[in-house]
């Protein structure tokens, strides 16, 4: 996924200002910055939200023009979203959604059978540690914000998307669930698969060792590292990046 310049604003205010990046196959990203700086805008463009307005730049992938797509097609090109949020819908099982999904990414006649889909989703709860009853309830109904999160990520285990992009993951985890996460997150790793991870925390970096660590402000990446970027995030917060770019950055937005 290339993307080169972009805009997006939001009942007329500009939030993401002209931000550039490129995620290849097999490369993890972190995109980390402080509260206002249009991490989540980011991710919610990206996915076609709409009220999220992009007005300049490009974002292909794969060589399409995924500004051109609406929400299902980006889904189907190879585009996943972990939500930080996740919406609870009643009356669709876990299972049924995951199928459906599944199915919507490959040609009439090709769906996957119930018996490899059953297989599959039993080996994929079995690393996230998730209870198999799950897989019979409603959509996120009565989920605890943990359950949800691991959710997310079985979706995402079972879609195989070509790009994920995981906006807040670790919000409101514990350490142990976090492990657990990170596992399902790392069993993905291969060269189809790119992913951006957006966090305000280094220690979920600290088990998703990522190859590229972005600081984003003022609606744009501002700098870009390795690992140890975000560990000095961690050690001394951000006033040295404004410093040091000579920035004042208004982070309400």
């Amino acid at each position: 996924m290339k993307i080169d310049d972009l805009r997006v604003s939001i009942e007329g205010k500009e939030i993401v200002k002209g931000l550039n990046l490129e995620i290849k196959g097999g490369e993890i990203h972190a995109i980390m910055g402080p509260n206002g700086t249009g991490k989540s805008t980011l991710a919610s463009a990206l996915m076609g939200h709409p009220l999220y307005e992009v007005t300049g730049g490009s974002v292909d992938l794969n060589g399409e023009d995924v500004l051109d797509m609406e929400v299902d097609e980006r889904a189907q090109a190879g585009m996943f979203l972990a939500m930080q949020y996740p919406a609870e819908i009643s009356g669709v099982t876990n299972a049924d959604f995951l199928r459906s999904a599944i199915n919507s990414r490959r040609e009439e006649g090709q769906e996957i059978s119930l018996m490899k889909f059953i297989r599959e989703l039993d080996a994929k709860m079995g690393v996230l540690e998730i209870p198999s009853e799950m897989a019979h309830r409603y959509l996120n109904e009565g989920f605890s914000g943990g359950e949800k999160k691991r959710n997310e990520i079985l979706q995402m285990m079972m879609i195989k998307p070509n790009i994920a992009i995981l906006d807040e993951i670790d919000s409101g985890l514990d350490i142990d669930a976090l492990k657990v996460v990170a596992k399902g997150v790392n069993e993905m790793r291969n060269e189809e698969f790119g992913c951006l991870i957006i966090t305000h925390y280094q220690r979920l970096l600290n088990y998703i060792e990522p190859d590229f660590v972005h600081i984003m402000m003022d609606g744009k990446i501002v700098m870009s590292g390795g690992k140890e970027l975000a560990q000095r995030l961690e050690a001394e917060g951000y006033d040295w990046v404004k410093q040091d770019l000579g920035m004042t950055v208004d982070t309400e937005a």
